[in-house]
This record gives structure tokens, sequence and C-alpha cells, in this order.
């Protein structure tokens, strides 16, 4: 079965190595979120004229290292003039039809596990104010900068049909399509979502990007925030993830068999399970 997708965004880090290798990782994501494997990208880019090489060239060579990392055969592209920088690629993937993974398979019983912290949106919002712990921006770097393939192998290998990449709608906007297009109930735990080290002090302190108010505002009646969860980690679960993980929904006698598929020291995190409908998220 063939899969196509897009994907491309201005700079969200200062380093340009950094910036190539997160927007490839991210244009990859959505075809390992359906289960496949990459095959062909073709690049996107738009830089301003000022740029030089020395911007310019370690921005590709970074996204060339991901995409041979993922398999895929870059062939090309286009490139043009912008007074906004923006990069990333179409990506054409192959995935056989019975292990296709989309966001309205979820059944009542399945267990959510999300493969990487939260926290892009307030660690890379603090970089741009120069308000940021360089070692807590980094690990998440390294984060965004993580392929998801390991995630779709993990998924053919526990049979998974529902699931979804986190990225710009955040944890509860991409968590709110499953449950609508599966009509279940999507019930996260609070206490198990993980997050980038660092990421919890700067929401609790205000620092978010812009999309947590908007994902809260967009998500009304959808989703359900308990009085328990402390507000910083509610907006947290609104605001916009970069090249964030997976969230799988995993058949509960089949999770040994996705957690096998990952290294020990980088399983996920069970975060929540799936409950009979009407749709709807509730994070408690």
């Amino acid at each position: 079965m063939h899969l196509y997708t897009t994907d491309f965004f201005p700079p969200v880090v200062d380093d340009p190595g950094d910036y190539g290798a997160i927007a490839a990782a991210n244009s990859l994501s959505d075809i390992y979120a359906m289960g496949g494997e990459a095959v062909v990208v073709l690049n996107m880019a738009g830089f301003p004229r000022e740029w030089e090489a020395d911007t310019t060239r370690p921005i590709l060579e970074a996204a060339v290292e991901v995409v041979r990392e993922s398999g895929a055969i870059w062939i090309g592209g286009h490139t043009m003039r912008s007074a906004t920088p923006f990069f990333g690629f179409a990506v054409f993937g192959e995935v056989d039809e019975s292990q296709l993974v989309t966001n309205r398979g979820a059944e009542a019983g399945d267990l959510l596990y999300l493969t990487k912290p939260l926290g892009t949106g307030s660690l890379t919002t603090a970089a741009m104010r120069g308000e940021d712990d360089g070692a807590h921006t980094r690990a998440a770097v390294l984060g965004m900068r993580r392929l998801n393939r390991g995630a779709a192998v993990a998924m053919r290998a526990a049979g998974v049909r529902a699931g979804t990449d986190v990225t710009g709608y955040g944890l509860l906007g991409h968590a709110s399509n499953i449950a609508r297009g599966s009509d279940k109930v999507l019930h996260l735990r609070a206490v198990g979502l993980p997050l980038y080290a660092g990421a919890g002090e700067l929401a609790a302190a205000g620092v978010l990007s812009g999309a947590s108010g908007r994902g809260r505002v967009a998500l009304e009646g959808r989703v359900v925030v308990e009085k328990s969860v402390p507000a910083w980690l509610a907006a947290l679960a609104f605001d916009a993830e970069t090249s964030g993980g997976v969230l799988a929904c995993v058949a509960e006698a089949r999770q040994q068999d996705f957690l096998d598929a990952f290294p020990e020291d980088a399983r996920p995190a069970l975060v929540g399970e799936v409950l009979p409908g009407p749709a709807s998220v509730v994070l408690s």
C-alpha cells in the first residue's frame, strides 16, 4: 500500500544542523505513524537571500544523514528564495495493507503508549527567548532528531491498528483524532506522561508555545481535564510538539511484543488506556 505525506516548517532551533535533522525526522514521522517505511523523499526548501553556504550546507548535510538512516532515497526537490525560511520533505512510503495504522482502529481495552517525552514547545520557546538551560535544550533536540522508525517496527510487531504521531496538535489534539475516528474514550493518566527535563518547570512559569492556548480552545467540549491535574501539566498536554513521539493503541495481550521491539533503555511510557465511547479524551 502506498503512503504519501509532506511537512515543512521554519526554524525551531538556532543550530542549522539541528534544524535540518529535526525537519527531516518530522517529515518522515507521518509515514512511521502509519506503520510504514519511507521509500523516496523530495526536498522543499526556502532560504533567505542573505543566508550563505555556512548556514545552508549544515541544514542539508544533517538532513542527508537522517534520510540515509531512514533507508529512503533522496531523489531531488525544489529550493527557492524566501524571506521566511522553511525546510522539509514530501515523502513516499509503503506498508502492507494488513499492517496499516490509522486513527480509526482503537478498541476498548487497548493500552496507550507514548514513545517520546513531551515539552518541546516550552523548551524551544525558552531557547528562542534566551531563557533555556543548555543541557535541557540539547536533550530535547536529540529527541526531536530521533526517527520514529522504531515505533513503526514495534507497531507492526504487535499488530497495532490505531496510532498517531504527536506533533502540531499536541498530545490531547492527536488523541482526540483517535477518539473521534474510533468512537472511543482515550483516558490519559497525568502521572504517566513523560516529560523532557526542564519542560515542567518552564510550563509552570508560563513558558509555552502559542499552540497551547489555541489547542485548548479548539478542543473545548472534546477533552476533559480533571481538577486533580496541575494546570501547567495540562498546558503541556495541549501544547504542540515538534517531531514528537508516537501514541500507539496496543492490545493488552500484545503489549510485550510491542515493548520488546524497543531497546530496554528506550522503552515507551504507558500513559493510559482506551475505554468504550462516546468519543472523548480524559486527562486525569
